[in-house]
C-alpha cells in the first residue's frame, strides 16, 4: 500500500513538473517585456543580453528610486531643441553610459539645477536589428541609465521622466552602422510648465 502511494506522488510530482514547463509563456515580438528578461533570439550567441544588465545587482535599472506619477509631467511643454546637441549615444547593446558622453548628462543637470520649475523627459531609442520587444527594454535601459547619471549629479528624480521608443523612431534611416550608430541613443527633452 505505501509502495502504491509512493508511486502516484511521483507520477503526480513528474505531472505537475512537466504542466508547469509547459506555461512558459512566449514573447509576442510587439509586446512590451520587463528589463532583465530579454533575450535577443535573432542576434548570433553571445549577444543580445544588455552588458549593463546587472548594473544595480538586480533587475531593477531605476537603481531603487520609484519612478515618479506620469500625471506629474501631464501638460508639460516639449523643448526638443534646447537639449540637441546633449544626445548621448551607446553601443551596440549597451546601456552603458560612456565616459565621453558623461559630460552631456552634467550639462542637463547644471541647466535643470537653475531652473527648478523645469523637469525633463529621457527618450531611450535603438537601432533597426532585434526584435521589436527586445529593442523597447533596451530603450527603457538606456533612458534610466541616464537618469540614474541625473541623480548621481544632484537632480530630484522625480523631475525625471522615461519613455522607450525601442527603434521606432530612427534619426537616420539608413541600413548600415553609421545610421545605426546615430539611432542608438538617449535624448534629453525639456519639459516646461504650461502658460499662464
Amino acid at each position: 500500500m505505501k509502495l502504491n502511494n509512493l508511486a502516484t506522488l511521483a507520477v503526480i510530482g513528474l505531472a505537475l513538473t512537466f504542466a508547469g514547463a509547459g506555461c512558459h509563456k512566449s514573447v509576442e515580438p510587439n509586446q512590451t517585456i520587463k528589463p532583465g528578461l530579454t533575450q535577443n533570439p535573432t542576434m548570433p550567441p553571445g549577444q543580445g543580453i544588455d552588458t549593463n544588465a546587472n548594473a544595480f545587482g538586480t533587475n531593477d535599472y531605476t537603481g531603487g528610486i520609484p519612478l515618479p506619477p506620469v500625471e506629474s509631467f501631464t501638460n508639460m511643454v516639449e523643448n526638443t531643441t534646447i537639449f540637441e546637441a546633449d544626445t548621448v549615444h551607446f553601443a551596440f547593446d549597451s546601456s552603458v553610459v560612456k565616459k565621453d558622453d558623461q559630460p552631456k548628462a552634467a550639462n542637463v543637470a547644471e541647466y535643470l539645477k537653475g531652473h527648478a520649475d523645469n523637469k525633463v523627459r529621457i527618450k531611450g531609442h535603438c537601432d533597426e536589428r532585434g526584435t521589436a520587444g527586445y529593442n523597447q527594454a533596451l530603450g527603457e535601459r538606456r533612458a534610466l541609465a541616464l537618469r540614474q547619471e541625473l541623480i548621481g549629479l544632484g537632480v530630484d528624480p522625480i523631475r525625471i521622466d522615461t519613455i522607450s521608443y525601442g527603434f521606432e523612431k530612427p534619426v537616420d534611416p539608413g541600413h548600415n552602422e553609421t545610421a545605426w550608430a546615430k539611432n542608438r541613443r538617449g535624448e534629453f527633452v525639456l519639459l516646461t510648465p504650461p502658460p499662464k
